[in-house]
């Protein structure tokens, strides 16, 4: 019997979706509920599982093409699977030259973390039941040392290119000066998330009257608090205290005197939203992302750590879910973790602000006519001159300052 593998439905939002990759070719055995095929719309990637166990007859679209929901992908037929289940567990115990390493039974998540990172499943030891790869295994095999490159006397490295051009010429080793000559070039398709974040930026600079003020913030108190409660806090909530706890509550406190800040632009209207879902800006190795604490203000330090810990572990492996990244009043960026000193963020529309962190730095400033040393982090606040005014923008900025530096305000709601 012959069972249609389909597009799943789209969001609203999302009008069509890019098919990136094949896990499975046309005549291999699958089972039930096993990832057949990658779909990359503008926000995540969305994997097909087989409906049922059977041998995947024909595969009707190709990498690359374009797709809506509904669309046909492949044809699976389910008698075949019947008639041979003991051939396919041949197939994977006796792994032939025929057979890649698509072969080795994979978990989606895992699946995905070898595409992304080109990695070779067989050359990574497994430590789950029967030697299957988990998550973890491939995550300890990512984060091992790379050798480091072997150095030679006086030469320039020598490109992949220009390698694989020396092997095809019959060149030897030593005609680097050739090699070291080439100017390679690679042209590859941008992906779906990549040309989104590009529209939306340029959106952003286009539609939006941008300006970005500036204040810096003494982090000595949060610091301190930080150091004196992390342990106890890590002990009983499983989840370790940060810093962007302490800014999402000063950033809806601040939020709460100022609702300008966190409305947005419809037409000619303005929309001030009654509740605050504060984007969280991530960077992937498919660009960057923003996934949403729905309901913020509802959350406790411990629920904001949690929820940040889940969105980033979920980054990694590929899988935040549309309902991760949906909605959104304002968002927060943080700069710092890669070593920001200062910058200017873009707005993501139809948010009118986004609030930038920077690295902290051990600053000389003067306090009671004294210079002293302290932990100084520059925040920058961009916004649409539209809807906020300089003053509420300024005074926005000051009251995260001062939530920031006596965190009693935080903690007492006060």
């Amino acid at each position: 019997m012959s069972i249609e593998v389909l597009v799943p439905n789209l969001p609203e939002s999302v009008a069509d979706a890019t098919l990136i990759t094949w896990h499975k070719q046309a005549g291999d055995f699958v089972n039930k509920n096993e990832n057949l095929v990658d779909l990359e719309t503008d926000k995540v990637v969305l994997e097909v599982t087989a409906p049922e166990s059977g041998i995947l007859s024909q595969i009707l679209k190709e990498n690359g093409t374009i797709v809506t929901g509904g669309e046909l992908l492949a044809l699976l037929e389910t008698e075949a699977a019947q008639a041979s289940p003991a051939a396919d567990h041949t197939i994977i115990a006796h792994k032939t030259p025929e057979h890649n390493d698509d072969d080795i039974p994979l978990s989606p998540s895992v699946r995905r973390l070898i595409h992304e990172n080109t990695l070779n499943p067989s050359a990574i030891t497994g430590t789950g039941k029967s030697g299957r790869l988990t998550k973890a295994d491939v995550l300890e095999h990512l984060n091992k040392p790379t050798p480091a490159p072997i150095k030679t006397e006086n030469k320039p490295p020598v490109s992949a290119l220009a390698t694989e051009i020396k092997t095809q010429t019959a060149k030897p080793v030593e005609s680097t000066v050739i090699a070291s000559g080439l100017r390679p070039e690679q042209r590859v398709p941008m992906t779906r998330l990549r040309a989104k974040v590009a529209e939306r930026l340029l959106q952003a600079q286009q539609n939006a009257a941008m300006l970005t003020t500036f204040n810096e913030v003494n982090m000595q108190n949060v610091i301190d608090l930080r150091n004196q409660y992390k342990t106890r806090f890590e002990e009983k909530h499983a989840v370790k205290l940060g810093f962007m706890s302490f800014f999402v509550k000063a950033s809806i406190e601040a939020l709460k005197r100022f609702p300008a800040i966190n409305a947005s632009i419809d037409g000619n209207d303005i929309i001030y939203h009654g509740y605050y879902d504060l984007g969280i800006a991530v960077s992937t190795p498919r660009g960057l992302i923003v996934p949403v604490l729905h309901d913020a203000d509802q959350l406790d330090f411990a629920g904001i750590e949690k929820s940040i810990a889940d969105f980033g572990g979920k980054a990694r492996a590929g899988t935040l879910t549309y309902d991760d990244l949906k909605g959104g009043t304002f968002t927060i960026t943080n700069g710092g973790v890669f070593g920001s000193m200062l910058s200017t963020p873009i707005l993501n529309p139809p948010q009118c602000a986004i609030l930038g962190m920077h690295a902290i730095k051990e600053r000389a400033v003067v306090e009671n006519g004294q210079i002293v040393i302290r932990p100084i982090m520059y925040l920058a606040l961009s916004y649409d001159h539209r809807l906020v005014d300089g003053r509420e923008a300024v005074q926005f900025l000051v009251t995260i300052k001062e939530c920031l530096e006596a965190p009693a305000h935080l903690l007492l709601n006060i």
